[in-house]
């Protein structure tokens, strides 16, 4: 440990005046409070797109466009690639043409079995005749039924010639080229949309009950600290290392960050007490960190340790202070006040 500068402070506070006893220094001061605060275990994680996904063919082709490459941002149900279609467009034709004849074949089974009911009615044919009328008929409209599936399959096999964005995100990998033959699977294109983000971290098996128990977490990200918008927990431990892979979501469209930065993760584990002082209290003095304390009517400058920066422009005061001191809102203005008082000696 370095004694310097913890000497040089206190040189510096026995040299600095204080005001006399009944003369109030004109600083604005707060008392610092104790509060019980959250205690966090830190741990390294990767950054990970929430959605990401591999876009692949549904049906077989050559492809005749590329309409986006990597880096490109694209919009939900956006072109992305387009396939020659000639084949499906024949396809749908044919299913259309066997709809038609289906439709013909259907109507007149349907108008013969109603002569013949009329005639069974009035008892001018047997009823074999008429029974072997109604299965031609339920054979024709079963007929029909398979036309009017054939149709849309031959339909949804054309619309498959155009391959549209999932969700809007940003291409991350193209696996075809130009003119290149696909097939019903063949991998397109891979992207991932940066709104929706999440953090992968390793918890070892002594936390994971603690990490669990409070389910709470928050992301120390480039851009500033986020709270976790919920928590998921793999049910199984990596048996090569005995930790448990979790999954932190950052709120929506964060900015700034991307996936595969590393960044630290604070799990709540406990709680714990620790004093509370403003940030704007606590004046940097090359390596020397303090606050200018009023007690008995005079300030002096005296050397903290701090730790987390909170909301609400709070610091945790871990060594230097006491509950209940007061410290000057305004160190600018006390350390002049100080530098006034020492020049009048």
């Amino acid at each position: 440990m370095r004694l310097y500068p913890i000497l040089l402070l206190a040189l510096l506070g026995s040299l600095l005046p204080g005001s006399s006893r009944g003369d109030t220094p004109p600083v604005p001061t707060v008392v610092v409070e104790s509060r019980t605060l959250p205690q966090e275990q830190i741990l390294d994680g990767i950054v990970e797109a929430a959605n990401r996904s591999t876009v692949s063919a549904q049906t077989a082709g050559r492809v005749k466009e590329i309409l986006v490459d990597v880096n490109d941002v694209v919009e939900q149900g956006a072109p992305i690639i387009r396939l020659r279609d000639t084949e499906q467009r024949a396809g749908l034709e044919q299913a259309q043409a066997a709809l038609k004849e289906a439709q013909a074949r259907y109507q007149e089974a349907q108008a013969e079995y109603n002569r013949s009911k009329d005639l069974y009615d009035k008892k001018l044919v047997a009823k074999a005749q008429l029974d072997t009328i109604t299965a031609t008929q339920d054979a024709a409209k079963a007929r029909l039924d398979a036309a009017q599936a054939g149709v849309i399959e031959a339909r949804e096999q054309l619309d498959n010639t155009v391959i549209y964005a999932p969700y809007s995100g940003v291409v991350l990998e193209r696996h075809v080229q130009l003119g290149e033959a696909v097939r019903p699977g063949t991998p397109l294109m891979t992207g991932f949309s940066p709104d929706q983000l999440r953090v992968v971290v390793n918890i070892p098996q002594r936390l994971i009950n603690t990490v669990r128990q409070y389910h709470q977490a928050g992301v120390l990200l480039p851009t500033g600290r986020v709270v976790a918008e919920r928590l998921t927990f793999f049910p199984y431990a990596d048996p090569a290392s005995a930790v448990f892979k979790v999954r932190v979501y950052l709120p929506d469209k964060i900015k700034g960050v991307y996936p595969g930065l590393f960044v630290k993760t604070a799990f709540v584990v406990g709680a714990v007490e620790r004093l509370l002082a403003p940030q704007s209290a606590v004046v940097y003095r090359g390596e020397i960190t303090g606050v200018y304390v009023l007690k008995e009517g005079q300030i002096s400058l005296r050397q903290v340790r701090v730790g987390r920066v909170l909301e609400g422009d709070k610091i945790e005061v871990l060594a230097g202070l006491e509950a209940g001191e007061q410290v000057a809102l305004d160190p600018i203005r006390a350390g002049i006040y100080l530098k006034e008082k020492q020049a009048e000696q």
